[in-house]
């Protein structure tokens, strides 16, 4: 497959990831801009305390969806490669800073959980053991959401896995973490809200 068609799956990538999920479920479920309430985050977690437990469901996992989908259909059609992983960091781009929203967007939890899952389904586990052990212990998402993404490229490298796939664990997991500044100011001062 030529190069064009290369660069447009990637481009298709974040098309696909800029998807405003949470924003619409807002609109849509609840007649409200998720960008102006509660967390003010275009994510899963504050769909879910705004507009309710089956919207947040509903949210993670179409956004889940998007990054696994893409990530699917570029190694569909590339077998491996470069492509596939590019495409990976464009949904989540995408995701993260939408067109559609004025290049806003989520944090990149649930996209990145997609892409990994088709690109490194053992470490993506670990990540998501993590997160579970750390949201369950402390309540707060955000918690398990730091944890997870500094797991998942640990595990990556732990297992040998191929320096690319590593080093697009690294990106995307430090893009995850920087998006989580804010939650992590508010840990620290003690004011991070719990789930529960």
């Amino acid at each position: 497959m030529g190069l064009p068609w290369s660069y447009g799956v990637v481009f298709l990538g974040y098309l696909v990831g800029s998807f405003p999920t949470a924003y619409l479920v807002g609109r849509w479920g609840a007649g409200v801009d998720i960008r102006t309430v509660g967390s003010r985050n275009m994510g899963a977690t504050n769909v879910f305390r705004v507009v309710g437990r089956a919207a947040g469901f509903f949210t993670l996992f179409v956004d889940i969806a998007k990054g696994y989908l893409v990530v699917m259909l570029a190694l569909w059609c590339f077998g491996g490669g470069v492509w596939p992983l590019l495409t990976g960091v464009a949904a989540v781009a995408g995701h993260t800073w939408s067109v559609w929203v004025r290049f806003r967007g989520g944090k990149g939890v649930a996209t990145s959980a997609g892409v990994f899952l088709a690109l490194l389904p053992g470490p993506m586990g670990a990540g998501v053991l993590a997160f579970l052990v750390a949201f369950l212990f402390t309540r707060r998402v955000s918690v398990g959401s730091i944890l997870g993404a500094i797991v998942l490229p640990l595990s990556a490298w732990f297992l040998h896995k191929p320096l690319p796939l590593v080093g697009v664990a690294v990106v995307l997991s430090a893009v995850v973490i920087g998006r989580h500044v804010p939650n992590i100011k508010r840990l620290l001062r003690g004011e991070e809200p719990a789930v529960f």
